[in-house]
């Protein structure tokens, strides 16, 4: 790559970025095994931060310690972290826990700090729908991303965006839909190739979805690199859940008329249309049409009996 193409490539993701960090709402960043979502999770939050905005951090699934590893010391020192890994529950009885488990810390979050926008980045919600009900969860996370105020809460700041990873390999297609409905943004992580991709769904009110697929690496200090990866029509959508279905597909014959075909088709007259020529036909017979007589002879095992005409037929 040329000092050039690096520069373009990193313009780009930091565009791309910057177009995910945009609006508020919840951000769903959906991984698999092969393709972990951590490290994008933390592009992201280090994004923010450079951009000077409040970024707090549920972190659930690895120490704090272990989170903050690879940042620098600029983007450490912008990091609120609520540590639910040490001690989920309060078992030390030492205080730090916050008051209501993780669903409290969440609420929590919503209470006005500093003016300017904030970033929540959870670590995961597969481990907070693994541990609580996904009505509850999808009930806060509506109310963080919309920037509603929580009940017993002072007034919401001014724009809260959730940035929310998702093992999508440990839930079923409910929870999973659930939470993919409720976000304005998704992005499904995979890859192919030994490429890692971003496959991203932007959804805002009354406009159609907006589809983008980028291929990247990430660096050491957490930035992106963009690579160039195959051809769009060459990659299987990654979204079952949005990926739209031809229901003539598999089809063993075809749905869909020519324009000859279509011609012919009205220009034909159905056997059960009255039309004006044949009622003419058969109001007003021409010279030599003779009209049409039924001859029928009984044969020796006919039943003629009118009295009962149904006889031969048992009932």
């Amino acid at each position: 790559v040329t000092p050039s193409e690096g520069a373009a490539g990193c313009g780009r993701w930091s565009e791309m970025l910057e177009s995910l960090l945009a609006l508020g709402g919840l951000v769903l960043l959906r991984d698999s095994v092969e393709w972990e979502g951590r490290s994008f999770l933390k592009a992201l939050i280090r994004k923010a931060a450079l951009s000077g905005e409040q970024v707090r951090i549920l972190g659930c699934e690895v120490s704090e310690e272990e989170f903050r590893e690879g940042f620098d010391s600029d983007v450490n020192s912008r990091l609120v972290y609520h540590d639910l890994f040490r001690d989920p529950l309060n078992w030390s009885k030492t205080g730090e826990a916050p008051p209501g488990g993780p669903l409290g810390a969440l609420r929590a979050m919503c209470k006005r700090t500093d003016p300017g926008p904030v970033t929540i980045a959870i670590d995961s919600l597969s481990w907070l729908l693994l541990r609580q009900p996904c009505t509850t969860v999808c009930q806060v996370l509506h109310a963080l991303s919309h920037r509603t105020p929580c009940p017993g809460h002072s007034p919401a700041v001014e724009q809260v965006r959730v940035l929310g990873l998702l093992h999508e390999e440990l839930h079923g297609p409910g929870p999973v839909g659930a939470l993919s409905s409720l976000a304005q943004t998704k992005v499904t992580l995979g890859g192919t190739a030994g490429l890692d991709s971003a496959h991203i769904v932007f959804r805002r009110p009354r406009q159609r979805p907006i589809h983008q697929t980028q291929w990247f690496s990430v660096l050491p200090d957490f930035s992106l690199d963009l690579q160039e990866g195959p051809r769009l029509e060459c990659q299987p959508h990654p979204d079952p859940y949005t990926s739209p279905v031809d229901p003539t597909t598999h089809l063993t014959f075809n749905l869909r008329l020519s324009k000859k075909e279509k011609e012919a088709r009205d220009g034909l007259t159905l056997p059960f249309q009255f039309s004006s020529e044949k009622q003419q036909a058969l109001l007003c017979p021409g010279q030599g049409q003779a009209a049409s007589h039924i001859f029928y002879e009984p044969d020796a095992y006919d039943d003629l009996d009118q009295e009962d005409p149904d006889d031969d037929l048992d009932v």
